[in-house]
């Protein structure tokens, strides 16, 4: 068991994921933004560094942050005082081809790497009931495992290095998918004169069901609220990676490429910034119609 773990990163999914190793180890902590760590010392007892590098102390080094570009970095400027034996797991939704190049860098140093990305969301990351898929190796993962249950529900070892970035990346092109085909359906049933809410019941029990249509569309999109929690941009380079996973093995993907497309469109045309279900509102802006329930008269 581990005497101490560090993390890096305390955004929406991180924070929470920190709090819940601060309850069961000696838990470093670190951000870009000080004062997020050392909120995060007040809230869960944890202990905030302003020094990168003196997250080094710890035996398992967890990243949560927006892409494997800045895992890399990250560990460029720690590899110089990491203990050998040290595991980082990468809980970034990143590039299965960056991990395996931060995995060679620091075998080389004799630490080892996990790619461990999560589902589940915000509410997932607060209540400590993520769905973890890991890469790396057999040993590694068997070791980290207590570690990584304490702020998940599911943990799966998926298979090598960047196996875990490569399921989450096609995991999350398929809510892209789903989200995008749900809205043209739905947009074109409101056009017919449909009730977007009442085509939702109907398809909520049939089999064109998925996950955004039975809690992402009746949630944020009917209700038109699109909370932030995740952002249309980070989507857009999930699928960026989808793509690019089936291109290095040769696959056809005509549907993952044109969600992709779509996504880029999106991001440029409503903004990176906003929740990732605002996506609907390109097509919606296409068809002239927004899927919103009818209101009642009298």
């Amino acid at each position: 068991m581990a005497n101490r773990v560090a993390f890096i990163g305390l955004g929406m999914m991180g924070y929470p994921m920190a709090g819940h190793l601060a309850k069961r180890f000696e838990t470093i902590v670190w951000n870009r933004t000080a004062t997020k760590a050392q909120e995060h010392a007040r809230q869960y007892g944890s202990q905030a560094v302003q020094n990168l590098q003196e997250t080094a102390q710890a035996e398992f080094i967890f990243t949560c942050l927006p892409t494997s570009v800045e895992v890399e970095e990250v560990v460029r400027q720690v590899l110089p005082a990491l203990k050998a034996g040290t595991v980082w797991i990468d809980c970034t939704s990143g590039d299965p081809n960056h991990s395996r190049r931060i995995a060679q860098s620091l075998r080389e140093v004799g630490c080892d790497f996990l790619d461990a990305p999560v589902s589940g969301g915000r509410a997932g990351a607060e209540a400590g009931t993520l769905t973890v898929m890991v890469g790396g190796s057999e040993e590694t993962f068997r070791r980290a495992l207590p570690i990584i249950e304490a702020f998940a529900g599911k943990v799966f070892h998926v298979g090598d290095v960047g196996a875990g970035h490569a399921v989450k990346a096609i995991n999350n092109m398929l809510l892209a998918v789903h989200l995008l085909a749900t809205a043209e359906g739905l947009v074109a049933l409101a056009k017919q004169g449909v009730d977007p809410a009442i085509a939702l019941e109907v398809i909520n029990v049939s089999s064109g069901r998925s996950f955004a249509s039975e809690v992402h569309f009746p949630e944020r999109v009917l209700t038109r609220a699109f909370p932030n929690t995740f952002s249309l941009a980070l989507l857009a380079k999930d699928t960026r990676i989808a793509v690019s996973i089936a291109r290095e093995v040769y696959v056809p993907t005509p549907l993952m490429q044109l969600a992709a497309e779509m996504f880029e469109m999106a991001k440029r045309q409503i903004g990176g910034d906003v929740d990732h279900t605002a996506v609907v509102k390109l097509i919606e802006g296409w068809a002239g119609t927004e899927i919103a329930p009818r209101t009642k008269e009298g």
